[in-house]
């Protein structure tokens, strides 16, 4: 395997392990979060067990699209057909009845069946749906800089068009790319590629970014840094919130898959989102040789699967390498939407649960 095959699994990998890791605490404050979960170092979602979200599953449906295009996008450079692609498998992805989608996202896909254009189906929005989706992009074209943004802007703007939410989703991919090439990123050297390569009206983003690396230096907790813009109560879904504390859990943690993910998780609000974007970030620089073993033992699900998700990394890191088109990695539709009336089951009875004692 090559390096790039490697990052390629590790984020994906990275992503689904984030994602379900991070489940369970959906919402939660930190008060509440400890007062039901004495151990948050293992899965909690059913049984021990864990299962992905939609933060995994549009990482799985770029993976695909990114298959099918990957001749177009060697050849020409031109995105059209990844555009194209993506934008059915979320209109068919909305048919499967998923839980817990933004509601950006709901309503950029109905757009996108009513027959907008995926350039113009998107709502004004800097909800994190784009930023979850976006570090697959920069493993497997962050050397193509042109691309990659072409890449992240036809991504984005299917279902969000403010352009917080395409800078978010940038400097996520970027992290990304950074963190498959280089065992250890410092966060300046992070700082400087982001400055250099964002537009002058993200300055708000990079005086975040500022932020980050001020108090990864310091070695302040993801925790406290959270703390530190306004986020009490747990990280939101607005990008700016939820980038800066996943870069900021990826700089302090480096290669330290668990610790990471643990440091997000300890923030409360948004963990699974979080715990994705981070996921997929650190992932691509460990691969899933530096994933926790017994973590991935414990994702049970279906039909996007572990063994499912690795077969898609290969097809893809193929796809990559040959430069050519390869058939996307057959799916077994007609069981998602069972697949998802359960997850949506269970859901319902986590949120009971925190109705209940311990206060």
């Amino acid at each position: 395997m090559t390096d790039k095959h490697q990052a390629i699994a590790g984020c994906m990998l990275g992503t689904a392990l984030g994602d379900s890791i991070g489940l369970p605490y959906e919402k939660l404050s930190k008060r509440r979060q400890s007062k039901l979960f004495a151990d948050i170092d293992r899965h909690h979602f059913l049984f021990n067990k864990g299962m992905i979200s939609d933060d995994t599953e549009h990482t799985c449906m770029v993976a695909q699209s990114l298959i099918v295009s990957a001749g177009e996008i060697a050849s020409t450079g031109r995105t059209d057909r990844f555009q194209t692609a993506l934008a059915w498998r979320l209109r068919w992805w909305l048919l499967t009845l998923p839980a817990g989608i933004g509601m950006a996202t709901i309503k950029g896909t109905v757009r996108l069946w009513l027959g907008f254009h995926p350039e113009r189906a998107g709502v004004f929005s800097a909800g994190n749906g784009p930023a979850m989706r976006s570090a697959l992009l920069g493993v497997c074209y962050g050397d193509d800089g042109l691309t990659l943004r072409r890449l992240v802007r036809a991504s984005t703007r299917m279902t969000h068009t403010d352009p917080k939410a395409e800078y978010g989703a940038w400097v996520v991919a970027i992290a990304a790319y950074l963190a498959s090439q280089e065992t250890v990123v410092s966060p300046r050297h992070f700082l400087q590629v982001c400055n250099a390569s964002l537009e002058p009206d993200a300055m708000e983003l990079i005086q975040l970014l500022e932020q980050v690396c001020r108090s990864v230096e310091a070695q302040q907790t993801t925790e406290a840094f959270a703390e530190s813009l306004g986020l009490e109560r747990g990280v939101s879904g607005y990008v700016y919130h939820t980038v800066p504390v996943a870069i900021h859990a990826w700089l302090s943690h480096g290669s330290d898959f668990r610790a990471a993910i643990l440091a997000v998780i300890r923030c409360g609000g948004d963990t699974d989102t979080v715990g994705a974007i981070a996921g997929g970030i650190i992932g691509a620089g460990v691969g899933e040789a530096g994933l926790p073993a017994d973590w991935l033992a414990g994702v049970w699900d279906g039909p996007r699967s572990v063994a499912w998700m690795k077969r898609l990394g290969r097809r893809l890191g193929e796809a990559l390498a040959a430069e050519q088109a390869r058939k996307p990695l057959p799916l077994a539709w007609p069981l998602l939407p069972l697949r998802n009336v359960a997850f949506a089951a269970i859901v319902i009875a986590h949120g009971f649960r925190r109705l209940l004692p311990p206060y």
